[in-house]
């Protein structure tokens, strides 16, 4: 029965053990001999938590949350849980081997609602680069070609999610962490409203607010009932974005109604080439989008090509990383130097080091201004913008890595993975990829999808109206289940 689990959703998984087809105990096992079998090749479960998993599953006491006894991974970033190793993609961390003390509250209704955390998945060191390739676990590979990087920063969690290892797994998003790697794995990947799930109890915001937390998916169904599950502010929250009028899952099913859509596949100020696979991936989607009753414009905010964001992004994301080497400073007694990270999570560092107070201030600021720029598009009557996700296909491992020779490389060929999604980190708004096209050579190439602030019911609507007519459920890539 293993391969028939491995490609349902949590939500099918979840259903059996309802109706007492098979029990928590079974899901879990299985899913361990799928990563044992699977993560050899790809290397995107860095801590196996397998022990303990069998454990809580045959506890008579697991939450009877909706997704009761389905596995389930957490990225090792921002999301911790209580007794595990948390490395953040470190080596330091890793050597010390430091273990997290608590659970955040993120992972705590993660526990509510029944997952059984099987591990922790692979990511880029503290998340500024959108490729999962650490020193210190060594490169997740795409299970679409093993060439390739599944991207990041929640490449591990994409990956295996990919080859059906889980159903589903936690991922984060403060420059298009989610929808990146969802995009180069084929998945559905939704960046939710910026306060619609919390970062405490250790955060109330993380890189001037550009950070959200949810999960990576096979199904528009599984990705609304988890927002669900999860979603609502916590004690404390500086900001929260309002409750929805109904439950999410209700808007998959829901007959979305004629909607006026903008469409854009020229990257913002033109800073990089748009490769013909992912306009064409957009240009497709939006002729289906016609033919299902929606009017589509060639549209899109002007403030999206403004020059100066790409700037005042660096300024933020630098500072922030500064502070997170102080922060592990302290947290290991000792100050952390440049043979203790990563060569370009030191020079991001350093940078951000550099730059006095009042001009992170003026970015900020800028970002304020910047947001409703953009906002003020969909109040000249539209509800939604259409992009390509990503401005290339997936890379092959290595070209989006800094080296000692070119340690500004992962900045550089880092652009064409966050050119369209980042700017919707920095409004706040919710975004989702959607793998509705793939390349000859059988890369799946994802396309976005943007609503106003607090708006994830129009982009759960269209999304499962594109689901149905654009299947992609039967999709394997080579490695797999």
């Amino acid at each position: 029965m293993s391969d028939e689990l491995a490609f349902l959703d949590a939500t099918a998984q979840a259903d059996l053990v309802r109706r007492g087809e098979v029990s928590p105990a079974e899901l879990v096992d299985r899913a361990i001999e799928r990563i044992e079998k699977l993560d050899p090749q790809l290397n995107a479960v860095i801590t196996p938590l397998f022990e303990k998993a069998r454990k809580q599953a045959r506890d008579p006491n697991l939450p009877r949350g909706p997704f009761r006894g389905v596995p389930f991974l957490l990225k090792d970033l921002v999301c911790q849980s209580a007794g595990d190793p948390y490395h953040c993609g470190m080596k330091v961390l890793r050597e010390r081997g430091w273990i997290s003390d608590h659970d955040t509250y993120l992972a705590a209704r993660f526990r509510a609602a029944g997952f059984v955390f099987l591990g922790k998945t692979n990511v880029p060191e503290l998340g500024p680069i959108p490729t999962t390739e650490p020193e210190a676990y060594g490169p997740t590979r795409n299970p679409w070609d093993t060439a390739r990087s599944p991207l990041g920063s929640s490449g591990g969690s994409a990956a295996a999610v990919a080859s059906g290892m889980v159903p589903v797994a936690h991922g984060n998003d403060g420059g298009g962490s989610i929808r990146i790697p969802a995009s180069a794995c084929g998945l559905v990947g939704l960046k939710p409203s910026r306060g619609r799930t919390s970062l405490g109890p250790d955060l109330g915001e993380s890189w001037h607010g550009l950070v959200a937390e949810h999960v990576l998916a096979r199904s528009v169904r599984d990705t609304a009932a988890i927002l669900d599950a999860v979603a609502g502010p916590m004690p404390g929250d500086p900001y929260f974005a309002p409750p929805p009028a109904r439950p999410f899952l209700l808007e998959v099913e829901a007959q979305p109604r004629p909607l006026r859509i903008g469409f854009w596949t020229e990257a913002p100020n033109r800073a990089v080439a748009v490769h013909p696979e992912c306009k064409k991936a957009a240009e497709s989607v939006a002729t289906l989008l016609g033919s299902l009753g929606h009017r589509v414009e060639e549209a899109h905010p002007r403030a999206l090509e403004e020059e100066e964001f790409q700037h005042h992004m660096a300024t933020v994301v630098c500072c922030w990383t500064a502070r997170d080497l102080d922060y592990w400073s302290g947290q290991l007694g000792r100050k952390l130097g440049p043979d203790d990270v990563e060569i370009y999570t030191w020079l991001v560092a350093e940078r951000g080091k550099g730059i006095p107070a009042s001009e992170y201030i003026a970015s900020t600021q800028w970002f304020e201004a910047y947001s409703r720029r953009v906002a003020a598009w969909w109040e000249e009557g539209f509800d939604v913008l259409l992009t390509p996700t990503l401005a290339e296909p997936p890379p092959l491992l290595g070209d989006v890595k800094s080296t000692k020779e070119n340690p500004d490389r992962g900045l550089v060929r880092g652009l064409p993975f966050v050119v369209f999604t980042a700017p919707f980190n920095v409004t706040g708004q919710p975004a989702i990829s959607l793998p509705l096209h793939w390349t000859p050579e059988g890369l799946p190439v994802g396309v976005q999808f943007v609503a106003p602030y607090a708006r994830e019911d129009l982009l759960l609507a269209i999304a499962g109206q594109l689901e149905k007519a654009c299947p992609w459920k039967d999709r394997k890539p080579p490695v797999h289940a």
